[in-house]
């Protein structure tokens, strides 16, 4: 056993992230519908026990201890996303909301005065519904919309604001909505999920050809959730599988929004299978080479392995990226059996050593990792503190690859946890717990976990004590 104390670098990114939607509540600031709160309205029975995004973890009435909370555990850097819908409550259009600058500015100014750096992400899943209507991320209208609403951000909050974020995880809503059945609005369609891909890299490189025009310290980026794909075997069946599936989940968005082109073997593909998007101009392409992230946020919780297809294809079924793979069980694989997510922490490592070889070791940060846990009630001791030693665990064993992917020159930053305080988890709600302060729904009250000390210390320490031979070279 060879105990080492893994130290990280100088000013390290201590954190968490959350979003509006999941965190904030209604409130009484005003704010347009968004798509989910019109999809929890026609659709309750699709929300884990009914509980919608009305009051979530009621962030807006309680920010102030919240932030005293961040403080308690080791918090140097937090993400938070801005509400569009909040922001422009006339159906995401129009003149921005007073009281939702107002809103913001104080949130942000507390974090700052408190030692928190405020990392802003601009759009989490959260569409205002009636920009739905029009088309969503299909419709040029509401790409517009949307760099309307990032450069209001930028100007009412520009002095506040560390790091940028145009989206998180773009990939979500185009497989929910267009691909999997599980983002409003729910429908299966190729074709019209590139389309929406298509403009949602757009709205990316126009809300960064829009952040230019301002003197801002920061920088601007995004953040993708990335899962390196393993196929099943070194048979080049299987190889060629794992390469198809990179290209439909990892390359997609990576690499138009961090080299501003996009992967010539997945447009040979797409075309070869009539599923380009219909609509897309030259100077889409000249915006979108022109205007790239300048610092890149990863999220990672599991590996993507896959094998060649054993079963025929419907020839009547939709165009499905699963035509060309199906997913690989590996023998032996640890599970996170409440998310249904395989644990495989050297993934992370794998992940940085991507980004620093392909995509020119760009600045960037694990923006999300952490560990769902459901009936978390079962590990509280007699005072209400949930003893989370899985998901001290769980941290560890993560961050120690990280650490090593340092030392082998990845330029990593930080590392955000999902999540703070267990929050509202779309269509699963509160099934799963992943905070580092616990929340109970009725009352509201907060209580720090165990893993909320250890994050404390940790963050002060900068750096925590771990057995190196478990690391798999």
């Amino acid at each position: 056993m060879t105990k080492k104390q893994l130290v990280f670098p100088k000013d390290f990114w201590w954190g968490s992230a959350w979003s509006a939607e999941q965190a904030e509540g209604r409130g009484e600031t005003g704010k347009a519908e968004t798509v989910w709160e019109r999809w929890f309205h026609e659709q309750p029975n699709r929300f884990y026990k009914r509980i919608g995004p009305d009051t979530t973890t009621d962030h807006i009435h309680r920010y102030h201890e919240d932030i005293q909370l961040m403080k308690q555990t080791g918090h140097n850097s937090f993400r938070v996303s801005i509400s569009w819908a909040r922001m422009f409550p006339n159906d995401g259009v129009g003149e921005p909301n007073k009281k939702a600058i107002a809103f913001y500015r104080d949130l942000f100014t507390e974090m700052n005065n408190n030692g928190i750096k405020v990392f802003a992400n601009l759009y989490h899943f959260d569409m205002p519904a009636k920009l739905q209507d029009q088309g969503g991320w299909e419709s040029r209208e509401v790409v517009d919309a949307y760099v309307h609403f990032a450069d209001t951000c930028f100007q009412y909050f520009g002095d506040l604001v560390y790091h940028w974020f145009t989206f998180n995880e773009p990939l979500g809503p185009i497989l929910g909505s267009y691909l999997e059945d599980f983002h409003y609005p729910n429908m299966i369609d190729f074709k019209r999920g590139a389309q929406a891909a298509f403009f949602t890299i757009l709205a990316h490189a126009k809300a960064i050809e829009a952040f230019k025009k301002y003197d801002l310290t920061g920088k601007i980026g995004v953040i993708l959730n990335l899962s390196p794909t393993f196929p099943r075997s070194q048979n080049s069946a299987d190889v060629r599988a794992a390469e198809i599936a990179d290209l439909f989940y990892t390359r997609s968005f990576l690499d138009p929004m961090v080299k501003g082109v996009f992967p010539e073997k997945l447009i040979t593909l797409l075309k070869s299978y009539e599923q380009m998007p219909a609509d897309y101009q030259e100077s889409d392409l000249a915006t979108i080479k022109e205007n790239t992230a300048q610092i890149l946020g990863l999220n990672y919780y599991e590996p993507r392995r896959v094998k060649a297809r054993l079963t025929a294809i419907n020839p009547d079924g939709p165009f499905l990226p699963d035509w060309f793979f199906e997913h690989h069980i590996m023998p032996g694989r640890r599970m996170n059996e409440y998310r249904g997510w395989e644990i495989y922490e050297k993934g992370m490592y794998d992940l940085c050593l991507d980004i620093k070889n392909n995509y020119g070791n760009i600045e960037a940060f694990i923006s999300e990792n952490g560990m769902g846990v459901a009936d978390e009630e079962r590990f509280m001791d007699e005072t209400g503190q949930v003893i989370d030693d899985y998901r001290i665990s769980f941290i560890q064993d993560h961050l120690a690859y990280l650490w090593q992917a340092i030392q082998d020159g990845c330029n990593i930053k930080g590392y955000h946890l999902w999540t703070f305080i267990d929050c509202w988890s779309w269509i699963n709600s509160y099934k799963n717990r992943y905070g580092l302060v616990s929340l109970d729904l009725e009352t509201q009250t907060r209580t720090i976990k165990k893993s909320g000390y250890f994050y404390k210390t940790l963050s002060e320490e900068n750096g925590f004590l771990y057995d190196t031979d478990l690391l798999i070279r």
